[in-house]
């Protein structure tokens, strides 16, 4: 008998799912970054996904609905890509991702002061992604822009900008 999964272990089921380490970069660049199209995901990737691969991991990320795709209302031509639900609620995950690797490997201050802001934020400042993210890709009023509250996205880039400045580097964009 054919099982469409190894086994039906929690751990086994989600590597199944982001096992691979472009569809795990393309979640990020959407929650860190704000990239929602194809273009900007080929573009502002610093690990340089090549195009056939990005399109691969897009579809198969909608075909596992961590993603939505529709027609972007702006342009014709192009999709715009949301995360859902199920791709919000790995935010926390990412954070400890991204503490682990802070701790244990080789980063670069710059790179990493966003995943420093998100372990010392903890579970506040997560839920707070949370919903800010779902504002953004679910339309969800819960996370609408306050005026009492700078969203998390921009506390981030605000201190890579803040690094980048003290080391002398040029200010591009960068995802995170």
């Amino acid at each position: 008998m054919d099982q469409p999964h190894r086994s039906g272990c929690p751990i086994n089921l989600t590597v199944e799912v982001l096992g691979d380490k472009w569809s795990l970069i393309i979640l990020r660049d959407m929650m860190f970054g704000g990239t929602r199209h194809f273009r900007e995901l080929l573009g502002n990737s610093q690990e340089g996904i090549a195009s056939n691969i990005l399109a691969d991991r897009l579809k198969k990320l909608v075909a596992q609905g961590m993603l939505t795709k529709a027609d972007d209302p702006s342009h014709k031509q192009k999709a715009i890509y949301s995360l859902t639900e199920a791709a919000i609620e790995l935010l926390p995950v990412f954070a400890q991702i991204g503490a682990w690797g802070s701790k244990w490997l080789p980063v670069s201050e710059e790179l990493s002061i966003r995943a420093t802001l998100l372990d010392e934020g903890g579970w506040p400042m997560w839920q707070q992604f949370m919903e800010e993210l779902r504002w953004e890709h679910l339309g969800d009023p819960v996370g609408a822009p306050r005026e009492d509250r700078v969203p998390v996205r921009e506390q981030l880039q605000v201190a890579y900008l803040e690094v980048m400045r003290r080391k002398g580097r040029q200010l591009d964009e960068q995802p995170a």
